[in-house]
């Protein structure tokens, strides 16, 4: 029987290889595609996260937190939990409000999520029950929570009043305001102007008026009508009736009555005054009074671009409209730690693209490592047009993705150009060699992408917020794989086929020299000539390059594969034969799995701490300041100047500072320094704008809250110092103010997390919860467990009040309704706006109270007379509030907090800096365990430790799913059980690797980083594995083959067995059809290998293979270190001004490290086990099959 000779080829490879223009063509589109999609990206430190989040107010004034709970809130919810979809409900019963936040699962869009709310509540409303007297209906919407923080605070100061201050803050509102990316800018420490009518109550009384009789005599009077038209000859003319008050005075001349030719002025009874309204805030800056402007930056908006155009409107503000002397600075801008963090990642990608593209050049020569090297570029640009086209921004997640890709962007191009290479070295011409190079060893490299890609499929569909969050990761990874996939297939072989060559030339170094000096001389031109550098800096760069690769980089590399690499090889091929001696594989595959035991051990006995996401160092430390429930903003401002004093002192004591590059105290005009060096900015806000975004949104004024915040150096600027020092001495010294809560926490990087320790109790009787609350904090606190920071309730108690009581028989039968009098009590009180009053362009409320006096006077205000016209007589009745009520002393709490439609208090804290959260809350869970709860009340542990022990059962349920798609994917290319078998057992040996690196180097176990490490780990292992045992099957098939055939190969070694298996016989897998086939009459029956056969296949196949698999390890590797070590290089500043600022550390190090580590680890132990274990393994199988078949 003859067998033709068959030339496998792959369709799409021999398209692109026959159009070759049109490739090339096509590989300029994605060049200038990506690098438009790049630069159009908007950019930020995290992805934006767009929760199904709806909120609803509804506003009922006069109403305590129990009746706002029964009237609106109950109601609503009670409708609310039939719907679908829904993760949580949780409410807050505030005086006068209703705010209740519905959280829906992640498939729900926004806009079906706000329908399901609004159709919910319209049916709530429209029972019987729900009140009818709202003064508007419920406000019903989504929040993003991007918009709760400002990404700047641009901060005016100067000798001017106040006025002016405000006139140019309103200016720099309107200018940044209509920027696209700016949602709105709300001004801080201003107080807005209005008109007080001020009612001295006596004299209001005593001509038998009522604060409605004054609201309807100003609303009358300060009115424009539109007459209309009138016609006099042929010309219409407009008519209308202008009575809006002009100045004050008019208002004062208002007639409020007039009776028996008695007139009363407004001005007899009243104070009108146009003054500044009670404070709402105050801003300071380094403890200075400034005019403070808080930018909210849209969603979804690039936060880099926004900032800068912000900076430009305050130049440009500066140059044309605002004084001199008017002091502006810029705090908390966003976009600096934004720019950081994103250059540092770039600069790691290129770093990682350097590293590499030299491994390449040493293993494979220049002009090969060229063309696989090709494959980062493209991929990257590629995968910038999809993303871009998508709507993802260019944030941290996607350029980490990028990092992690750099070492199996190659792989894909290393197998193809190297096959192409050998068939061209073979003597086949460029063309033929491609396509066939390219059919050999595609559908290997598409089933080896998916395995790759298989292990990010879980973590695509990962659920809930963190997976919105990190689903970045593992769609970029995919995209950017299947991108270099689809280069090593499309556009590989085009430029293998018109520009390789086989025989490597030797480089000129004379015209490398004249080259070089071609460049410098250009580039000294350049510097003489041009204003800029860069351009002169990168001609010397390349010279640089250019004599570095000829005199170093290429003899290297040709020493390397000339001798360094054959050495190795041999030293391989020895150590391998013996380690596949008899029963040596046995005890290898043993011992193996006893260190993997043993390795978990270690962990056991020296246990990691466990954190559930990386806690970097603070970029900035927020001061929360909450004083009692009720305290006027006038107190909380004393108490915050307070809280600063104690920050400036604790500053100065952690103060470093320089003189050059001396440390010590720095002195300016004979005066040392009082700012912390690494401090950029210390600002205070009491009141607006002060509340913590972690807590979600706070509706209505909080003059009881502060915040400071203090700002620092980048990292690269403050000189490696370690921000987390200050936090913790801060964390200990700011306290012992009585009566106020102080919170000293750092920015958090990532999702929203909860609080750290999160103690939720449950019950029907809200008093009793509230008790058993105070009484756990208490007894957690009497624990003395440290690392609690200040165990807090979630609601404030003991604020005091005073409930007016009416005797409702009374008053009806004098014709007094419970709204008049709790009208009469507002207005008195709180005030009512009753109209507005125009100055310029701007209104201004009409504000109607009684005097001071009067107001905060308890006596005055029960004492004072409803006043109203009798309807059957007409008389004007005047009754005396306490006639029909009484007032009563006593205190109540802040709101009713509900969580899935049950009443709930929260005992909540942070954990003090340097301790491990997870073993704080394990201290207190055994604790509780002498707690003893009433009946009708539960406790559960929530926050923090609900996400991760629910994220930590979805990784390891990805991780499942992931190996379990691995499987079925090698089964389908190897139509094997014991292949894959060998595999996923490399897989699961490579956790030795990660536990002791983790053991040995100390590090934390992050269970999202470090899990999401693990299952990468597992894609690129399945890799390697796939890589040696596919050759050595391919080595073993034509031992078959040949034997089938009547050669005996197996005793040769070396070249002669090579030329042998090179001959023109098929390829295909024969073990099946050479066993079964009855069409030859071979030498015996059934024909396999022997012992020694099958144990020359595997040293053989380890042997060829040690490049790829080295290549494969080491480049992805090279291509995680940068980041894995923090190792910055500043290439822009090295192109700009030949200064590359090399540094270690920084914010991304800590963050992404433990997953570089994860990868490093195990992928080095994963080197060894795919070089030396998974051949005895493989051979133990071998040697398995061998017996069965003898048999």
């Amino acid at each position: 029987m003859s067998k033709k000779k068959t030339i496998k080829t792959f369709g799409l490879s021999n398209a692109s290889v026959n159009n070759r223009t049109t490739v090339l063509l096509l590989t300029v589109i994605i060049v200038v595609a990506g690098i438009f999609s790049y630069n159009s990206m908007p950019k930020e430190a995290f992805p934006e996260i767009v929760m199904p989040q709806i909120f609803i107010t509804t506003p009922y004034p006069g109403n305590g937190p129990s009746d706002i709970e029964k009237l609106i809130t109950r109601p609503i919810e009670k409708e609310l939990k039939s719907m679908t979809g829904v993760d949580k409900i949780t409410s807050s019963s505030l005086q006068g409000m209703s705010s209740i936040n519905v959280e829906f699962d992640f498939s729900v869009s926004v806009e079906e999520a706000l329908r399901k709310v609004k159709d919910k509540v319209d049916i709530a409303k429209a029972d019987p029950d729900f009140p009818t007297d709202l003064p508007a209906d419920p406000n019903i919407f989504e929040m993003n929570f991007s918009e709760l923080i400002p990404i700047m605070n641009v901060n005016l100061r100067g000798e001017f009043s106040m006025d002016q201050l405000k006139e140019y803050g309103e200016y720099l509102e309107d200018e940044i305001e209509e920027l696209p990316e700016i949602n709105k800018v709300d001004i801080r420490g201003i107080s807005e102007k209005e008109v007080q009518i001020n009612v001295d109550l006596p004299s209001m009384e005593a001509v038998k008026l009522g604060l409605n009789d004054i609201a309807q005599a100003v609303q009358q009077e300060n009115i424009s009508i539109s007459g209309g038209e009138l016609l006099v000859d042929n010309f219409r003319s407009t008519v209308s009736v202008e009575g809006q008050f002009k100045n004050i005075n008019e208002i004062e001349d208002i007639i409020v009555k007039q009776e028996n030719n008695n007139i009363v002025y407004l001005r007899d009874i009243a104070d009108v005054k146009f003054v500044e309204e009670e404070k709402k805030s105050y801003a300071r800056e380094f403890s200075k009074p400034v005019i403070m402007l808080d930018i909210i930056k849209r969603g979804g908006e690039n936060l880099i671009q926004a900032s800068a155009s912000i900076r430009e409107i305050i130049k440009e503000a500066q140059r044309d409209y605002l004084p001199e002397n008017l002091e502006i600075s810029i705090t908390g801008d966003q976009s600096e730690a934004t720019e950081t963090q994103l250059d540092e990642l770039i600069n790691s990608i290129l770093f990682g693209v350097i590293l590499v593209v030299l491994v390449l050049l040493f293993f494979l020569g220049l002009r090969n490592a060229l063309f696989v090297g090709v494959a980062i570029p493209m991929s990257m640009l590629l995968s910038f047009f999809i993303l871009n086209a998508a709507g993802v921004t260019l944030n941290m997640m996607v350029l980490f993705s990028l990092v992690l890709a750099l070492g199996m962007l190659v792989d894909n191009g290393i197998v193809v150009v190297e096959n192409i290479y050998r068939l061209m070295d073979e003597g086949k011409p460029p063309i033929q060699a491609a396509k066939e190079g390219v059919g050999e060893v595609a559908w290997p490299i598409i089933a080896s992408t998916a395995t790759t890609l298989a292990a990010f499929v879980p973590l695509a569909i990962w659920p809930g917020m963190m997976g919105e969050f990190m689903k970045f990761l593992p769609i970029t990874l995919m995209i950017v794989l299947a991108s270099s996939l689809f280069v090593a297939l499309v556009i590989n072989p085009v430029l293998t086929a018109l520009f390789m060559k086989v025989d490597q030339e030797e480089i000129n170094k004379k015209r490398v020299l004249m080259i070089s000096a071609i460049l410098g001389g250009i580039a000294l031109l350049c510097y003489l000539t041009m204003g800029v550098f860069w351009l002169p800096n990168l001609f010397l760069i390349v010279a640089l390059v250019l004599l570095l690769n000829a005199y170093v980089l290429f003899p290297a590399s040709k020493k390397f594969q000339s001798n360094v690499m054959p050495r190795l090889e041999k030293i391989y091929e020895k150590s391998l034969r013996k380690m596949l001696v008899g029963n040596r594989p046995k005890w290898l595959l043993v011992g193996m799995f006893a260190m993997l035991i043993g390795s978990f051990g270690l962990v056991g006995a020296f246990q990691p701490n466990v954190l559930f996401f990386p806690e970097n160092m603070p970029l900035y430390i927020n001061v929360y300041v909450q004083a009692p429930l009720g305290t006027d903003i006038e107190k909380t401002n004393e108490v915050t100047k307070e809280v600063e004093r104690m920050v400036t002192e604790q500053l100065e004591k952690d103060a470093y500072y320089w003189d050059g590059d001396e440390k010590k105290p720095m002195v300016v005009d004979g005066v040392t320094l009082k700012k912390n060096s690494i401090v950029s900015s210390v600002i205070a806000q009491v009141g607006e704008g002060t509340a913590d975004p972690a807590q979600g949104p706070v509706f209505g004024d909080s003059p009881n809250k502060a915040r400071i915040q203090i700002s620092f150096l980048k990292y690269a600027d403050r000189m490696g110092i370690n921000t987390s020092d200050i936090l913790n001495d801060l964390q200990k010294t700011i306290k012992g103010i009585p009566g106020v809560n102080i919170t000293v926490s750092q920015n958090v990087d990532g999702p929203p997390q909860g609080n750290p320790i999160n103690l939720e109790l449950r019950g029907d009787d809200y008093i009793q919860l509230i008790g058993v609350a105070d009484s756990l904090r208490q007894f957690v606190n009497g624990s003395y467990i440290a690392g609690i920071e200040d165990l807090k309730l979630d609601i404030e108690t003991g604020k005091p009040e005073m409930p007016i009581i009416i005797d409702r028989d009374k008053a009806r039968r004098m014709n007094v309704s419970t709204y008049q009098i709790g009208d009469a009590m507002r207005t008195s009180l709180f005030g009512k706006e009753i109209s507005s009053y125009k100055e310029g362009e701007d209104d201004y409320p009409i504000m109607l109270r009684l005097a001071k006096e009067y107001a905060y006077n308890a006596s005055a205000l029960m004492d004072q007379k409803i006043t109203f016209r009798n309807q059957s007589n007409g008389r004007i009745v005047q009754v005396p509030l306490s006639s029909v009520a009484h007032k009563e002393r006593g205190s109540t709490y802040s709101a009713v907090k509900r969580i899935d439609l049950n009443r709930t208090v929260t005992v909540f804290s942070n954990v003090l800096q340097g301790y491990n959260a997870t073993e704080v809350n394990n201290e207190i869970k055994t604790a509780l365990e002498d707690f003893t709860l009433p009946k009708g009340i539960s406790l559960s542990v929530t926050g923090q430790q609900e996400e991760q022990a629910k994220e930590m059962s979805f990784l390891l349920t990805a991780l499942a799913i992931a190996v379990s798609l691995i499987l079925l994917i090698i089964i389908a290319q190897f139509n094997s059980a014991s292949t894959p078998l060998i595999i996923l057992t490399s897989v699961l040996l490579s956790l030795i690797g990660v536990l002791l690196g983790l053991i040995t180097f100390q590090m934390d176990f992050i269970i999202i980083m470090t899990m999401i490490g693990i299952i990468s780990l597992a894609g690129v292992v399945v890799n390697n594995a796939i890589v040696l045992i596919d050759y050595t099957k391919l080595i073993e098939t034509r031992k078959l083959a040949f034997k089938k055939f009547g050669f005996n190969v197996g005793g040769k070694k070396g070249t002669e067995a090579e030329d042998l298996m090179r001959k023109d016989i098929p390829t295909a897998s024969f073990e099946d059809e050479i066993i079964d086939d009855t069409d030859f009459e071979p030498e015996v029956e059934k024909v396999f290998l022997d012992r020694d056969e099958m144990y020359e296949a595997v040293v053989e196949g380890g042997k060829k293979r040690l490049r790829p698999v080295l290549l494969t390890a080491i480049t992805t590797i090279l291509g995680l270190v940068p980041l894995a070590v923090g190792l910055n290089i500043d290439f822009a500043g090295l192109l700009n001004d030949l200064d590359p600022n090399i540094y270690m550390g920084g914010d991304n190090v800590v963050f992404w490290g433990p997953m570089s580590w994860t990868i490093i680890f195990g992928l080095t132990f994963a080197t060894f086990l795919t070089l030396v274990v998974v051949p005895a393994m493989y051979l133990l199988i071998k040697r398995l099959k061998y017996r069965f078949k003898r048999a």
